[in-house]
């Protein structure tokens, strides 16, 4: 479906067909993809950080901050987007982070100078610290838009403040009532008191600084255990934000390889049946190609047959029915006996044999009369020239033909 996100929103798309995350203010969310939105307002933080100075000296930062992903970069909002964005932004685990930051980078830079040189340099030293936790919010994807910070308090200097309007009411009333009542002699006892009570004052500062500077050491131990805790416990989501994203790559690039190989198949399988059918409608047309061709083959050899048997049935006919007749018309028909005379004519090559020149006899007609009486013609000038064709080859070659072949009759030589 398509989402479009508000003005201070984005929308952060997975899943399949994005190699990581895809960052839009509006966009189709495909299927076996998921999409999240994330707001982009910043947050004001306020803070009381404590820290200490390089000679020891405790003081106190007040300050709100106003924090928020970087809009106008896109790979801070991918860090802040993989890291921060399933948090609220209010939650106790932002502002901790936040928090955590920004008092271990005023320590470490307080660390280093003295207290007049912070208090001296105020304003070099809020912008040094702005500088530094700036650095630390850029892995997270987020900008300082704002930061103010109120005077800065000595911790030592307030609490000798105090002492100090404590020991001049407490002086002032003493020399009152000293000024009224006491002589010379209880001058000297009053002195000696005084002194007591500044040494127990004294004491009771340093005590009190002693107290102070614990309570201050106690609250930077629990404040590193804190952010040794939250940092621990953002290396522990990072790794698992990074196997989900691992685990959810690999399901989509199975899932890839699962619809190829599934769609592969497919196409094989349509080849296939394709292949089949046009297999079958070959085989099929030259079958029927080939039968077409064998029952024509058959109906020309039928009909070579028929015309055949008709043809020998009508020179048996125009014969008189004589089957010798008819055999030795064929046997001249297609030539046996020029073949025997060329093979005779081969055998006898280079001889002086005898040359017979003879004719049938036959006159010539005027080509009157019926078909019947030009075919018996015909065949009666072909017996006409088979005598003088024996007695040839008798002569040339010494040999008689077959008996079957018939002889000459005595009364006609010719």
């Amino acid at each position: 479906m398509y989402r479009v996100a508000n003005a201070s929103e984005f929308l952060v798309i997975t899943g399949f067909g994005i190699s990581d995350i895809k960052i839009v203010k509006k966009g189709w969310v495909l299927p076996g993809q998921s999409c999240a939105v994330f707001d982009v307002t910043p947050v004001n933080y306020t803070f009381e950080l404590q820290a200490m100075s390089a000679g020891k000296l405790p003081f106190v930062l007040p300050a709100v901050f106003t924090i928020g992903p970087r809009v106008d970069d896109e790979a801070s909002l991918v860090k802040y987007a993989k890291l921060l964005s399933p948090h609220d932004k209010l939650s106790h685990h932002a502002k901790e982070l936040v928090q955590g930051i920004i008092e271990g980078e005023t320590r470490v830079l307080a660390a280093s100078m003295t207290m007049e040189e912070i208090f001296r340099g105020t304003k070099e030293f809020k912008q040094e610290v702005f500088g530094k936790v700036q650095l630390e919010l850029n892995q997270f994807g987020l900008l300082i838009y704002n930061a103010n910070v109120k005077q800065l308090t000595q911790v030592e200097a307030a609490n000798q403040a105090k002492v100090d309007v404590s020991e001049a009411k407490m002086k002032g009333e003493i020399g009152a009532k000293l000024s009224k009542a006491q002589t010379l002699q209880n001058a000297a006892k009053i002195d000696a008191e005084t002194k007591i009570i500044a040494t127990q004052r004294q004491g009771e500062g340093k005590k009190e600084e002693i107290r102070v500077r614990t309570q201050v050491m106690v609250y930077e131990n629990e404040r590193e255990a804190e952010v040794a805790e939250a940092n621990a416990e953002l290396a522990k989501k990072k790794a698992g934000w990074t196997k989900e994203a691992e685990v959810a790559q690999v399901e989509g690039a199975k899932s890839v390889a699962l619809r190829e190989a599934q769609l592969q198949w497919e196409v094989e399988r349509m080849n296939g049946l394709t292949l089949t059918e046009k297999l079958k409608a070959e085989f099929l047309s030259q079958a029927t190609v080939d039968y077409e061709t064998k029952k024509r083959e058959t109906e020309v050899l039928v009909a070579l047959a028929q015309a055949q048997g008709t043809y020998l049935r009508t020179l048996l006919e125009a014969l008189g029915g004589d089957y010798a007749a008819l055999r030795d018309y064929m046997m001249i028909n297609n030539g046996v006996f020029q073949e025997m005379a060329k093979v005779n004519a081969q055998a006898i090559k280079g001889l002086q044999p005898k040359i017979s020149i003879w004719t049938s006899g036959e006159e010539g007609g005027d080509g009157s009369g019926s078909r019947t009486g030009n075919a018996m013609k015909d065949v009666a000038g072909v017996y006409h020239m088979l005598p003088p064709l024996f007695k040839t080859v008798e002569e040339q070659t010494g040999m008689l033909p077959p008996a079957w072949m018939g002889m000459s009759s005595p009364s006609n030589p010719n």
